[in-house]
């Protein structure tokens, strides 16, 4: 077969990385990709949401399937572009049409869906410039700390948690009228804080069956003890400690079957990955968000512990036979760490020459934010390479993780030396 995937990132990578280990694989096109994706595969210089181009190269070069990496394609359509378009609508997209993929595209139907299904999540409501008054009361009628949300896809900076009921108001204000988040934040939705410690559930359906993935957690805060400002991601591990089969089961049968059967319910096409971040509140699961792809970095664990072949999995989703497929999971712990750019997430510089990483034996080197400029490895985002190392228990592949970090380096960088600290 021969696939693109389209993506620049880490959970690319990861995906390319496990793709290419099929003998079912023929050729392999990354749209934009990396440094790490031109290794073991073909880079098209096309963007994501460049869905004429993307045409054109698949029917230029007879790919059979394409697997789309980030939400921003799925959010604007592109697999209604392939079913819409008579060249293309029998080459099978992996990932939800756009009417199911609002709900990462928007929190507050999300939120709408939740609730139909009778799925367990923090109460809320939603608020836009003309209710700004009611919000403020909403605001009132809350305990801090107090969670705003802008409604649509702000690259993961539209949520904001402050202790201060003014300075709650004042951020409230800043995000409806100055729109601070542009259109994504015309509609913001105030939620209730769930205390607790979280982490993430993964589900690959064909719009039939599914099958539930291992689970992650991700550390977001750029500081050590989850300080600072959120970011991508700063490091993952799989599986999460504490969610033992009793907790499982509970997400399984109050979370993952009724998401499923309310997107067929409501008659929402999906054929891909559900990202389901949840909360766990004494021993009860309660649900974040949704995302309709995998999450970065997270995918960096998760998927090198899936021993079955991937290429054989998304041929099963796109032919609705993923019931039939035996998914065989690696019972060790992948644990990843982040290397990321200087100031990173804010004003970082790029262009800057990775060194040592060629050397590293011990893990996998997923490239995230990375280019070839003369012949070398440069930093090209803020978020660089995530090394991902396996282990009996998550501390085994960290501390085997942060060793190969040692013989890595570029001008600026850095990393949290505490992931996992809360387990």
């Amino acid at each position: 077969m021969d696939i693109l995937i389209l993506g620049s990132g880490g959970r690319e990578h990861a995906i390319a990385w496990k793709l290419a280990q099929s003998p079912k694989l023929t050729n392999l096109y990354i749209a934009p990709g990396n440094a790490g994706t031109a290794k073991i595969g073909t880079n098209l210089a096309i963007g994501v949401n460049d869905f004429d181009k993307i045409k054109e190269a698949v029917l230029a070069k007879n790919m059979d399937m394409v697997i789309v990496g980030p939400e921003d394609p799925l959010v604007n359509g592109i697999h209604d572009f392939f079913l819409n378009d008579s060249e293309l609508k029998d080459i099978p997209v992996i990932g939800p049409q756009k009417a199911a993929a609002t709900l990462e595209g928007s929190k507050e139907f999300a939120k709408e869906f939740l609730l139909r299904h009778n799925i367990p999540t923090a109460a809320y409501q939603s608020f836009t410039s003309e209710t700004l008054e009611a919000g403020y009361a909403f605001l009132d009628a809350l305990k801090p700390p107090y969670v705003l949300k802008a409604d649509g896809l702000a690259a993961g900076k539209g949520v904001v948690i402050l202790n201060d009921l003014q300075a709650a108001k004042d951020e409230l204000k800043t995000m409806l009228v100055d729109a601070k988040f542009g259109a994504a934040s015309t509609t913001v939705v105030i939620e209730e804080f769930l205390s607790g410690i979280e982490l993430s559930v993964f589900v690959l359906t064909d719009g039939k069956g599914y099958k539930v993935l291992p689970t992650a957690k991700d550390y977001k805060r750029i500081g050590e003890g989850d300080t600072g400002l959120n970011t991508g991601g700063m490091g993952a591990i799989s599986p999460v400690p504490f969610a033992d089969k009793a907790f499982m089961d509970k997400i399984h049968e109050r979370v993952v079957k009724p998401t499923v059967e309310g997107l067929k319910k409501d008659d929402l096409p999906y054929k891909g990955f559900i990202f389901i971040g949840l909360i766990k509140i004494g021993d009860d699961p309660y649900v974040i968000e949704y995302n309709v792809r995998m999450g970065d970095p997270e995918t960096e664990v998760v998927i090198p512990r899936i021993k079955t072949d991937l290429v054989e999995v998304f041929q099963a989703v796109a032919d609705q036979t993923l019931d039939a497929i035996d998914l065989e999971i690696d019972e060790r712990t992948a644990s990843t760490v982040m290397l990321v750019s200087g100031g990173y997430p804010e004003a970082y510089e790029k262009g800057k020459e990775i060194m040592g990483f060629e050397n590293i034996e011990d893990s996998i080197v997923f490239h995230a934010g990375t280019d070839l400029k003369d012949g070398k490895v440069v930093t090209n985002g803020g978020r660089v390479m995530a090394i991902t190392s396996y282990g009996n228990t998550f501390k085994d592949a960290l501390q085997t993780s942060y060793r190969s970090i040692d013989k890595i380096c570029f001008e600026k960088m850095n990393f949290r030396k505490d992931i996992g600290f809360d387990l």
